[in-house]
């Protein structure tokens, strides 16, 4: 089966079904290649938060932003913390973080933008969850960085709550979860299981000794989006793996904490 995210340059993946679907709508997410950072940031790191040097990070993000044929000044991005405030996107937020780390929205790891905000939304990744959110019927979009603080203190919900706040039907919401790293790859301790529920761990998470276990990160926030009220038929789970698809993808675990970033993002070509 084909998976939700097609190649379309050697630089990013788009969701081709749901940008076919939705015209203007762009949805993707960045590989490591076709950029101009070198060494462990080889080469489309698109992290000003690395140590990489900013101007390349910046041609980085510039690469994109010409394929893309999205104005920088369009972009906005949050601070990303670990944690799960989610921030509407008005027209004064646009351009925050684009060009440098030090404007991204304050602790802020989950961005939804309103149909008439001309805006691409933006987030990190290193192997933590992409998640992507959107309602065809009021066109609001979303993204929510999901690292396993993020996934257990429930960003998912949060997102999907905050779309109900915003009118959203939850019948309606359609959301695709991205490129990260696989259950296989992915072993944590016992301070991380912890904050699961009895069920989630039963479906997410497989013992491998005393105090340490394999965690699917995908499925545990499939599971909690299910919780939430997500219909199962409208959420998409990727294949891709950060860690295993290395030619593809930066992998913070992998490559020992010193790696780039790639780059989520979902908005309107208007």
């Amino acid at each position: 089966m084909k998976d939700i995210f097609i190649q379309k340059e050697a630089s990013y993946f788009h969701v081709e079904e749901w940008e076919r679907e939705y015209p203007g709508l762009l949805v993707g997410f960045t590989t490591k290649n076709g950029g101009t950072s070198i060494d462990e940031y080889s080469s489309l790191n698109m992290g000003f938060h690395v140590n990489d040097d900013e101007s390349n990070v910046l041609q980085n993000r510039k690469v994109l932003s010409n394929q893309l044929q999205v104005n920088l000044s369009n972009w906005v991005a949050g601070e990303q913390v670990h944690d799960t405030k989610v921030a509407l996107i008005q027209p004064k937020d646009v351009g925050c973080g684009s060009n440098t780390n030090k404007t991204s929205l304050s602790g802020v790891d989950g961005l939804i933008i309103p149909a008439n905000v001309n805006a691409l939304a933006v987030s990190l990744y290193a192997d933590c969850v992409p998640l992507y959110f959107f309602d065809p019927v009021t066109k609001f979009v979303g993204i929510a960085h999901a690292g396993w603080k993020g996934t257990v203190g429930r960003i998912a919900t949060e997102m999907v709550q905050s779309f109900v706040n915003l009118g959203s039907d939850k019948k309606n919401i359609k959301v695709i979860i991205g490129p990260s790293i696989s259950v296989e790859n992915y072993q944590v301790d016992l301070n991380v299981i912890e904050h699961l529920t009895e069920t989630e761990m039963q479906i997410c998470t497989k013992q491998v000794s005393d105090n340490q276990f394999l965690l699917d990160l995908k499925e545990l926030n499939r599971e909690i989006l299910l919780q939430s009220g997500i219909f199962r038929h409208n959420i998409e789970v990727t294949k891709y793996c950060t860690y295993r698809d290395e030619t593809l993808f930066f992998s913070h675990r992998r490559d020992k904490g010193k790696t780039g970033r790639m780059l989520g993002f979902i908005g309107y070509n208007v």
